[in-house]
């Protein structure tokens, strides 16, 4: 990976680029954005750049041996953690990064933009609870201890260490402090506040920002061949994130902004048989569509809530949506929309513990109909 394979974001890729030529590279670094942004795909093109024996002030050679083998994601000194389950091959203290390596380097190579979830597809761990344990903790020292094999740094990239087991937290504490010379920690997280504190205050924060809608269009269109018309109706959904984005494509005919459409008027109207029936519905749809239905309902609220100002000229969705959303702001005040937005925000996050479906649309629901009340 590359910086010339991401898209847009070029003050980010000049600052990372400047930090290299200046000798001002940091040891611990912590990589935040937004899930499914350039995250990964980022920390993956400072990485190739750190040891790129020809690199130029835009960008690696590509050309080196030291690009190749970081192409393919095999280079001696680049060293990757990330969290895994067991599987039905590998069990126990097996459990590790460098047991599912293939898997890691196919993901890698498919999906930089991926989730959790889509890197649990991969490897055969979906449905169970990743993490990164305690033995890793160990590998992370051991691989660390060894000199570089060809590279001016060996680089250590964790992939959501929010994943890493307080003991697996704590056993790289001290190295995480004090590294060798020329070893460098990327950990690349899209939930920072989830780490804990002890690991935040060892590493300097590298903020990758989201796609702007302009560089969001121009990968749906250029790259992912999606019609323009729907691509203007994905990105104001997306946040920024290329992988919600590409999932809100996917899940298009399952129609969502219809669905939620109709909730919100059943939740007005207090028709609690239909609100039954709509949960239903929804506990029916893939848990990732469920999840996209409730950040639906974030980006109406959040249009709702500036719908009132410039004569709407603040709101991001179009056609139908922004009709509804017109009206809807009409019907809603701050406290209302603040109150649902935490609404939703819980039950996404009950659903991503796996709680029942139906039971957090029915609550979700019942919640609604009372704060349209006020």
């Amino acid at each position: 990976m590359r910086f010339s394979d991401i898209h847009g974001l070029e003050l980010t890729k000049k600052q990372l680029i400047t930090s290299v030529q200046r000798n001002q590279v940091a040891h611990a670094q912590l990589f935040s954005g937004v899930e499914g942004s350039a995250l990964l795909p980022m920390a993956l093109a400072y990485a190739t750049y750190l040891n790129c024996t020809n690199p130029t002030d835009e960008d690696a050679c590509g050309e080196c041996s030291s690009c190749s083998k970081n192409a393919k994601f095999v280079h001696p000194d680049v060293h990757f953690v990330y969290p895994v389950s067991s599987t039905e091959k590998i069990t126990g203290k097996d459990v590790i990064s460098r047991s599912y390596l293939p898997a890691w380097r196919e993901f890698l190579l498919a999906s930089p933009y991926g989730t959790t979830i889509d890197w649990a597809l991969v490897f055969g761990g979906e449905n169970k609870n990743l993490n990164i344990s305690k033995e890793e903790s160990r590998q992370i020292i051991e691989a660390l201890s060894l000199k570089a094999f060809e590279g001016k740094y060996k680089v250590m990239l964790i992939w959501m260490p929010e994943y890493l087991h307080p003991n697996a937290a704590n056993g790289i504490l001290k190295i995480l402090e004090e590294p060798a010379a020329n070893t460098v920690f990327l950990l690349v997280s899209p939930q920072k506040e989830k780490l804990l504190g002890t690991i935040r205050s060892r590493t300097q924060l590298m903020r990758i920002p989201p796609f702007s809608d302009e560089e969001l269009s121009h990968l749906l269109v250029n790259e992912y061949h999606v019609d323009s018309a729907k691509a203007s109706q994905l990105i104001p959904l997306a946040d920024g994130s290329l992988r919600t984005a590409l999932q809100l494509h996917e899940e298009a005919d399952v129609n969502l902004h219809v669905m939620f459409i109709n909730w919100m008027r059943n939740c007005f109207t207090h028709d609690f048989i239909a609100l039954n029936t709509d949960s239903e519905k929804f506990a029916t749809l893939s848990k990732s569509a469920q999840k996209t239905l409730l950040l639906y309902g974030l980006e109406i609220l959040r249009d709702a809530l500036v719908s009132g100002h410039n004569d709407g000229q603040l709101i991001r969705v179009t056609g139908e949506d922004k009709d509804f959303v017109l009206k809807f702001g009409k019907t809603l005040n701050t406290t209302i929309i603040d109150l649902l937005s935490k609404q939703i925000s819980d039950a996404h996050y009950h659903l991503e513990r796996n709680a029942n479906a139906k039971m957090v649309f029915m609550n979700l629901s019942i919640l609604f109909a009372k704060s349209f009340k006020r």
